[in-house]
């Protein structure tokens, strides 16, 4: 992993001290909060979020402080690009005090499909240099993105020593039952979140490991990384064709494989049928449930990444 990642980083990774492989993304991210929140401290999160976080940090005691990322104003009417979402910078500022541990980045962004650009991240990463806040970088769909993408940990030698950035094997070769995840930081923090991932689950399957090292090793000899990207891409253009006919706005993803689209004009059955654990849910949970089970195609409701205040 140190070898497959050190180009990205500019310089030769230590495997020993600033690497630590883990059981699936997830359970990184868990061992990183664990390490270094305690009750009481606050982390900062993108609204709309990737749902695994939140558990993952009250369960050490951490607050969690919402930071909303918002639609194009004709994001209702018009379909652009997710990297027209734009951070509410002022609710970030204020977001930041003297209890603030730790803020939470994921780009590609799990479900907006937004890549977060340079100047964005420089503009996050220099809040946290000032209060003295480390940086969490969910970064597990690297490899698959259609605009430039930046490593904030890449920004600064400041950042990078504030840094611990998140991948995932599962992620990358589409294979999520391995459960392989790997984080990348210094070692004055990395070794935190070793010692917490050696007390949650000791070690990860050593087969799902040397078959993720060797997808590492082989897939730059295969093309295997510009294919993806070739595929998936292809993959969004058709399935996004069919918004386009029946005029249905959405966010053409930067990165990722989510499509976030506008269903509001799609008029439900009055009269249809939903079972009890749907009924009183939000509308979109409603389509979800009916697109599934009357066409086959199944759908996430966005409002499972909101909190109820904002959904």
């Amino acid at each position: 992993m140190a070898d497959a990642y050190s180009p990205f980083f500019g310089r030769k990774l230590d495997p020993d001290t600033e690497v630590t492989i883990t059981t699936g993304a997830n359970e990184g991210m868990l061992s990183a909060f664990m390490g270094f929140i305690e009750p009481g401290d606050e982390v900062i999160v993108f609204e709309p979020f990737f749902d695994q976080y939140l558990s993952n940090i009250e369960m050490p005691g951490g607050v969690i402080r919402y930071v909303p990322m918002s639609p194009p104003k004709d994001g209702a009417e018009r379909t652009s690009s997710a990297g027209n979402w734009q951070i509410n910078w002022d609710a970030l500022e204020k977001a930041f005090n003297d209890k603030t541990k730790m803020i939470v980045i994921n780009t590609p962004h799990n479900p907006v499909g937004k890549v977060f650009n340079k100047e964005e991240l420089q503009r996050i990463g220099d809040l946290c240099l000032k209060w003295k806040v480390l940086i969490l970088s969910d970064e597990v769909y690297d490899r698959l993105y259609y605009v430039p993408f930046t490593r904030i940990a890449t920004l600064s030698p400041e950042l990078a020593k504030i840094t611990i950035t998140v991948g995932s094997g599962g992620k990358i070769f589409y294979a999520t039952g391995w459960r392989v995840g790997f984080l990348i930081g210094p070692p004055e923090l990395i070794k935190y979140v070793a010692a917490a991932h050696t007390r949650i689950c000791y070690s990860s399957v050593s087969p799902l490991q040397e078959a993720t090292a060797i997808g590492f090793e082989q897939a730059d000899k295969e093309g295997f990384w510009d294919s993806a990207v070739k595929e998936m891409k292809g993959k969004i253009e058709r399935f996004c064709a069919v918004f386009d006919e029946l005029n249905i706005p959405y966010s053409i993803p930067e990165g990722g494989y989510f499509v976030l689209a506008n269903f509001s004009k799609v008029q439900l059955p009055k009269d249809y049928e939903f079972p009890s654990h749907v009924v009183n849910r939000p509308r979109d949970f409603k389509m979800a449930w009916f697109m599934i089970m009357e066409l086959g195609v199944a759908a996430i409701p966005p409002t499972e990444f909101y909190t109820e205040e904002a959904s």
